[in-house]
């Protein structure tokens, strides 16, 4: 998910949550396996996937230079797959899903096929994952040798039959109401949001939203394998794309060739989706702490105290002010947690938001009104945020059973908050629509090893605030033969998108040669950001 950063994140609803968390997560599903109708559900749902992967195979992909505006460099080439909305009607209704690619660098004899990439939401975009190349990020180099770079945008995506819940103006309008409630009222108001963008997601997309699932998505994967003309799929996901690959090996072992997760969803049905909120809640808090620190032992640089202590105290001050009287009239609490939520996500994010807030505290409101405000002229930007949101929402929701009680998210978020302040009220606002959502939601997944899945690579980092460190232990109990590297005292979101080489070398050795350690490999962590 590190490639979908969005320049700025605007918050979902109303004051609801902070688009980031929303990029985090991943979603989950099929069909309740409790009777035997839903069983045959799923075995439709089987028959139509080879059915639809066997109609691309013989179909392909048109490849074509990218449309102008899609902003992709020659030679990165686009294309589309044809998918049915509903894969228990493989002959209904079908979507076309973009995907791009770039041919390997090396020579035909260490070309090994395509590899194909998620990075994370549900809501993002893949199809950046060819610019790697046309870039010469030196990560990658090895890899592009005996590969084509292969991107897309999953169902409801970008390009791909997108869907919308909100006005994209109004969705990103400021200042939202503070998350953190401070009245009844307060809680009242944010349901009412929370159950009117339910209502959109239907009223703008209801066609699509009974088929916005993770183990659609994971179908729709299996097909663009098949119109690739591949036989079996090299896979790289990250944080959300982890848990579209747990699922995907889980339905399809036998057409995996390798897999590497990074940053990974818990794929336990009991965490899909309610649970991973809360516990993102939790480790939100601490990442947050490790970033305070950082700023402390760097106030040389930013002068907002030597302390961890000193610099929440400031924050809490900044949050009061703008509570008060928005920044530049559009930046208020929910706007400055949406903002300042990239430092707890990626390190990349730690020097310029401490810089931005280091400007404010010395006088420059602007340059964090800059950074946190939303640019009502960028009409793409904001459809993009939109749709984005629109479509996490969407699968988070469907995905798997919510709690319809307020009472339960009333009681579990105001504990909650006591300890892990930072994130937990926005993230709550931003996922309660999943409390009164409009269409029929699934059961998540059983993710296990099946006959024919090869050893799978996951990658973690041990203070991931996105996916905590939990998931990836999960995902590697569940999947038999796995290995896990993990990336200690570190917690940047996206591990293999760093330089690390104790990280970045194993990578290149699994999809170079197939080959793992013998056993699980922990590393030091990569460079902490200079100031």
């Amino acid at each position: 998910m590190r490639d979908i950063r969005p320049k700025k994140r605007v918050l979902a609803l109303g004051s609801a949550g902070a688009l980031v968390t929303a990029t985090l997560l991943a979603g989950a599903v099929s069909a309740p396996a409790a009777g035997a109708a839903e069983r045959h559900g799923q075995d439709r749902e089987a028959q139509g996937a080879a059915i639809a992967a066997d109609r691309a195979a013989k179909t392909g992909i048109d490849w074509k230079d990218c449309p102008a505006d899609w902003g992709l460099e020659k030679p990165i080439q686009c294309g589309w797959v044809s998918v049915p909305v509903n894969y228990a009607e493989p002959y209904g209704k079908q979507i076309k899903l973009a995907v791009d690619r770039i041919g390997s660098t090396g020579t035909k004899e260490e070309r090994q096929g395509a590899l194909v990439y998620n990075p994370g939401g549900p809501g993002g975009s893949g199809m950046r994952f060819p610019r790697r190349v046309t870039t010469k990020n030196p990560l990658w180099a090895n890899t592009a040798k005996a590969y084509d770079f292969v991107g897309f945008d999953p169902r409801g995506v970008g390009h791909s039959a997108p869907i919308s819940c909100i006005d994209p103006q109004e969705f990103v309008k400021a200042p939202k109401a503070d998350p953190v409630p401070d009245t009844e009222a307060d809680k009242t108001a944010q349901r009412k949001l929370a159950r009117e963008y339910a209502d959109g997601c239907y009223d703008r997309s209801g066609g699509m939203l009974p088929y916005m699932t993770t183990p659609n998505t994971a179908r729709d994967l299996d097909v663009i394998r098949a119109a690739l003309g591949e036989k079996q799929l090299n896979y790289l996901g990250v944080s959300y794309g982890t848990y579209l690959g747990a699922v995907y090996g889980t339905l399809f072992p036998g057409h995996v060739r390798r897999m590497i997760v990074d940053s990974v969803v818990n794929p336990s049905r009991q965490n899909i989706w309610y649970q991973a909120n809360l516990e993102q809640d939790v480790a939100f808090e601490g990442r947050w702490k490790d970033w305070e620190d950082w700023v402390a032992a760097n106030d040389a640089s930013f002068h907002l105290g030597t302390t961890r202590a000193a610099v929440q105290a400031k924050w809490l001050q900044l949050r009061a002010t703008a509570k008060k009287n928005p920044l530049g009239g559009v930046v208020g609490p929910a706007e400055l947690i949406s903002f300042f939520q990239s430092a707890p996500y990626y390190d990349s994010s730690w020097v310029p938001v401490a810089t931005a807030f280091s400007k404010y505290v010395a006088g420059d409101t602007q340059a964090l009104v800059d950074a946190a405000a939303p640019d009502l002229s960028d009409t793409a930007g904001n459809i993009a945020s939109e749709n984005s949101n629109a479509v996490y929402t969407a699968v988070e929701c469907t995905d798997a059973k919510w709690p319809t009680s307020w009472r339960k998210w009333d009681r579990d978020n105001t504990r909650l908050n006591k300890d892990y302040p930072f994130m937990t009220w926005a993230n709550a606002w931003m996922n309660l629509p999943c409390a009164t959502w409009p269409v029929k939601q699934q059961t998540p997944v059983h993710v296990k090893t099946h006959k024919g899945l090869p050893p799978v690579l996951i990658v973690q980092s041990t203070r991931d605030a996105a996916t905590p460190y939990a998931g990836a232990v999960e995902l590697h109990k569940s999947f038999k033969g796995s290995r896990l590297i993990t990336e200690k005292d570190a917690g940047s979101h996206g591990v293999t998108g760093l330089v690390n080489p104790c990280i970045n070398d194993r990578v290149d050795a699994y999809l170079l040669t197939g080959k793992l350690d013998t056993a699980d490999v922990t590393c030091a962590p990569h460079a902490t950001p200079k100031p």
